[in-house]
């Protein structure tokens, strides 16, 4: 099944404005997560992507045929084996299963505070999906309030497209958006690349 580029164009289109929808009704806990026996609230990736996913899929209702997964498992994939694909877990992907023609978005997600081995591995595994997995789209949410170290985390992923010498890492085929706050929409920021 070969895809309209226009209908790609306005199912991405659609599909930004029910990520900045979602991201807007991520309340404070989902963000912050509470800890027993401590003041501070810490990040947790994982229940941050959860609720995410769930409300991805509440607000994004025309889908264009397309399918929302979380942590897609491409493991010894056929097509993909050997790519730099093939043995990752994307945190959420726009696809249509079964149809490499059909592969929209690929979505990454991490907190500001990420350390770099992390941010690394997120970064090549967007760029190769761009490059490789056929997707159109590859989305990097940063979520987290603060300011210096969100440009710290930027700071981080230029200095290891820069270190990169394997040529792995591509700034320019991601789309970085920053969630800075609950109940705010995520925002799309840009690299400070050339």
């Amino acid at each position: 099944m070969l895809n309209n580029p226009h209908d790609d164009a306005e199912t991405y289109s659609h599909f930004v404005k029910c990520l900045r929808t979602a991201t807007q009704k991520i309340q404070h806990a989902y963000m912050f997560l509470p800890v027993a026996g401590s003041v501070l609230p810490v990040y947790r990736e994982r229940v941050y992507c959860y609720e995410l996913y769930h409300q991805l899929r509440l607000s994004w209702c025309d889908h264009g045929g397309y399918s929302l997964g979380g942590e897609v498992d491409k493991t010894h994939h056929s097509l993909m084996r050997g790519l730099d694909i093939d043995n990752t877990k994307p945190d959420l992907l726009v696809h249509r299963p079964g149809d490499m023609s059909g592969n929209l978005i690929v979505i990454e997600v991490k907190p500001i505070t990420a350390k770099k081995p992390g941010i690394r591995k997120d970064l090549r595994t967007l760029t190769a999906f761009r490059r490789r997995g056929q997707y159109h789209h590859a989305i990097y949410l940063v979520y987290g309030d603060n300011l210096r170290p969100f440009n710290t985390f930027v700071g981080k992923a230029r200095m290891l497209q820069e270190e990169d010498l394997e040529d792995r890492i591509d700034l320019n085929t991601i789309t970085l958006y920053w969630h800075r706050l609950p109940e705010h929409p995520a925002e799309q920021v840009e690299w400070g690349v050339g």
